[in-house]
């Protein structure tokens, strides 16, 4: 059986499910971590709860079914379901590796109360962090146990450059494809993302566990 971790390792290769107006149902690589993933015309859930379930939501969401996995109300019934909380339907980005060291100086951080980290260690595993003069830089294994990335820039050195380099700089520490999720109301995020060699594979939306799991060490991806 495909695993979540084989579709989105498919993904960063270039490989989508078929656009043929599906969604997919596969297990949660963890507790953690449940959701949605929304391709061109295919959409994967990750979920515990029984299949036969995600298909009859889906089938009462009064709305294409290409964009119900993405509906609010399955999106309400689904968290309801769970028992979990949600944020926004994110665009899902990713990057390739870059050889050789960042070109920009970085000092890794061992224990930083940055809320950039603070936020990603409820949502990674093994969180890594890095600062240089007016942004950080933040490394951490999130669904299925993917490399993700996030940065923020102190809001003085905004429109120089900044962002752009940090996230350049994530893509030559990394040793494999790098994740992204941004609003796409963040325009600046996205622009930033994209300009550093990004590229939009899709939407998701994350539903993670009201207290803090132990994290995704049990992966079965």
């Amino acid at each position: 059986m495909e695993t979540l971790r084989d579709i989105l390792d498919a993904a960063a290769r270039g490989v989508f499910p078929p656009s043929d107006g599906r969604t997919t149902v596969v297990p949660q690589a963890c507790d953690r971590d449940a959701g949605v993933f929304s391709f061109t015309a295919h959409s994967v859930v990750f979920t515990d709860e029984d299949p036969r379930w995600v298909y009859d939501a889906l089938a009462a969401a009064p709305c294409d079914a290409l964009a119900a996995t993405m509906n609010p109300l399955f999106l309400a019934a689904f968290i309801q379901r769970t028992g979990r909380t949600s944020e926004t339907i994110d665009a899902m980005l990713v990057g390739s590796p870059l050889p050789g060291g960042p070109p920009l100086a970085l000092n890794e951080i061992e224990d930083g109360d940055h809320p950039r980290i603070v936020y990603a260690r409820r949502r990674r595993d093994d969180v890594r962090a890095w600062q240089t003069d007016g942004g950080v830089l933040v490394l951490g294994r999130g669904i299925a146990g993917r490399l993700e990335v996030s940065v923020e820039v102190d809001e003085g050195v905004r429109h120089r450059g900044l962002g752009r380099a940090l996230v350049t700089a994530a893509r030559h520490l990394a040793t494999e494809p790098l994740w992204a999720q941004v609003a796409p109301g963040n325009a600046r995020s996205m622009r930033t993302f994209q300009a550093a060699g990004f590229r939009p594979v899709g939407a998701e939306v994350l539903l993670s566990a009201r207290a803090r799991s132990t994290g995704c060490s049990d992966s079965r991806s």
